[in-house]
């Protein structure tokens, strides 16, 4: 089980609320950060989700820890009916709906304020489930992952698109060397919060991936979990079913 890093070590809030806090604040600027630290291959790996879902040709989507709705967004190429985007930060869900409506996507994509680890939905809900960068952030993994289990309807699809850990040389060094030097640099250069990008810096790194997340994953109760490293490791896309 991972360890539970979190933003402000010295905050008298939990997790939940310094995630949550930590999101609004950087909510305007995230989407340029996010394409410079990972040099816009994220948008790759996004659009490799996309193809798995839409492979199940699903009716319902529910997209969580959603942000600015990016991945919320590419789902409305499936042939979705409905999507959903829950996020706990009112700051990136705003950025988002603004993305949204832009794209003239409101009456398709709802945007939800809302708790991954209380999910306000009946069971058996969604056709698929997505988590792209957000599954780390939850304070009690177990937990919210049950909850994805009990509102994906069985046959359903879930699939995660999270950071991971380079293991062979020389990647694993010199993602160590990035991760732990230059991504906490640009948090500070450019960043409001100075400490938000030194701790996804530091959750990523002791966040279970592989078969560690494969096995929470199974023990949790999902079935057919396959794991997919991409761009020599440094991030996995992990596919699971339900029963």
């Amino acid at each position: 089980m991972s360890k539970n890093v979190i933003p402000y070590k010295d905050s008298a809030l939990g997790k939940k609320e310094q995630v949550a806090q930590m999101f609004d604040t950087i909510s305007g600027e995230y989407d340029g950060l996010n394409r410079v630290i990972s040099f816009g291959i994220d948008i790759k790996w996004r659009k490799k989700v996309l193809k798995i879902v839409s492979e199940q040709k699903p009716k319902t989507i529910l997209d969580i820890a959603t942000g600015t709705g990016d991945l919320a967004i590419l789902m409305s190429q499936t042939q979705a009916e409905k999507i959903i985007g829950l996020d706990i930060s009112a700051g990136m869900l705003e950025v988002g709906k603004k993305k949204i409506a832009d794209r003239k996507l409101s009456d398709k994509i709802e945007m939800v304020l809302g708790d991954s680890e209380k999910l306000p939905f009946s069971d058996n809900s969604f056709d698929a489930i997505t988590v792209a960068f957000g599954i780390r952030n939850f304070e009690t993994l177990d937990k919210g992952l049950s909850e994805i289990l009990r509102v994906l309807r069985p046959g359903g699809i879930f699939v995660i698109l999270e950071t991971s850990n380079p293991t062979k040389f020389p990647f694993k060094q010199g993602y160590v060397l990035y991760s732990k030097t230059l991504l906490p640099l640009i948090g500070r250069l450019f960043s409001k919060d100075k400490k938000a990008y030194q701790y996804l810096s530091d959750s990523a790194s002791v966040f279970p991936f592989g078969e560690a997340l494969n096995n929470i994953l199974r023990k949790i109760g999902f079935i057919d979990v396959v794991d997919l490293p991409q761009t020599l490791g440094v991030a996995t896309i992990y596919s699971a079913s339900k029963k």
